[in-house]
């Protein structure tokens, strides 16, 4: 069973329950997020104890703010229109990547998802040799990607196929607004605010691999049909990592039915489960069998 006749055996019912949204799961789980990240940065900005650790955890939730940047670009993880637009704007301000350009990226990838033609997630190519690999997963890619996309925006120059022609003068001004906002915080940091750094920058950078290792995992070898179930992985992990992805592990379940919120996918989990063709044991069981056969 593919992911289209699957939703098509759902009685109305469920398909009206698994796709109903509301604000407070959403609101919670910001506030959680939001919340420690505040709460580490200003540990990190007084020097606390272990202050320079707390910044790798610093890095994690700065940078799979990635993943509500992803979600909030569906409109899901909050019934109202306002917040989804507001959280977007936030996060991709955290992670750099201009927010209306990606939406329209994201959804070019969920309409060709694993397509080597048309899936414009695949133009950068996923690595085949351990140097790749290691590049890769040190971040260094993704932020010249980020920051060179930002500034083609801002210069007027998007021509990607999947914006349409309405909304580039909204991804212009947005990139605009973003580098000017980046370009004044740039001055504060080097007036002497150096808090800015260390409870941002640099956990964003320290965070970026472990979002690199946990992105292969969604799409990583699978094969290029149709299925949603087949063409993206689930990856069976704790509840921490669900937590802090949003439950984007249940990817496969994600891009079978993207209407879904986040705080639905577990109940679509289960009903999708028997008939996932692509799953893996934990991030490390997928990383193993990835590099297995690298030069």
């Amino acid at each position: 069973m593919d992911h289209k006749a699957l939703i098509a055996s759902l009685s109305a019912e469920q398909r009206t329950a698994l796709q109903e949204k509301s604000d407070l799961p959403g609101l919670f789980r910001l506030n959680v997020h939001w919340g420690l990240i505040v709460v580490i940065g200003w540990l990190i900005a007084t020097g606390a104890p272990g202050w320079q650790a707390l910044m790798v955890v610093q890095g994690i939730l700065i940078i799979f703010c990635f993943t509500l940047l992803h979600e909030t670009t569906h409109k899901t993880p909050f019934a109202s229109l306002w917040l989804n637009e507001t959280v977007m704007h936030i996060c991709a301000f955290l992670v750099v990547l201009p927010p209306e350009w990606f939406r329209y990226f994201h959804f070019a990838h969920h309409r060709f998802t694993n397509d080597p033609e048309r899936d414009p997630e695949l133009g950068s190519e996923k690595p085949l040799t351990w140097a790749g690999y290691l590049w890769r997963v040190t971040g260094v890619p993704v932020w010249r990607i980020h920051f060179g996309q930002m500034i083609k925006n801002a210069l007027g120059k998007a021509d990607e196929s999947f914006l349409p022609e309405g909304r580039m003068n909204r991804v212009r001004i947005e990139a605009q607004v973003f580098i000017a906002i980046y370009l004044v915080l740039a001055i504060v940091l080097i007036a002497g605010q150096s808090w800015l750094f260390w409870c941002w920058i640099a956990p964003a950078m320290l965070g970026q691999p472990f979002l690199r290792l946990y992105l292969l995992a969604e799409h990583g070898r699978c094969p290029p049909v149709a299925n949603m179930l087949e063409n993206t992985r689930t990856t069976f992990t704790n509840r921490l990592v669900r937590w802090v992805a949003w439950n984007m592990p249940y990817h496969a379940e994600h891009h079978a039915w993207p209407t879904v919120p986040f705080h639905k996918l577990p109940e679509l989990h289960a009903i999708t489960k028997p008939h996932l063709k692509k799953t893996s044991n934990g991030y490390v069981e997928f990383h193993k069998e990835y590099v297995g056969d690298m030069t």
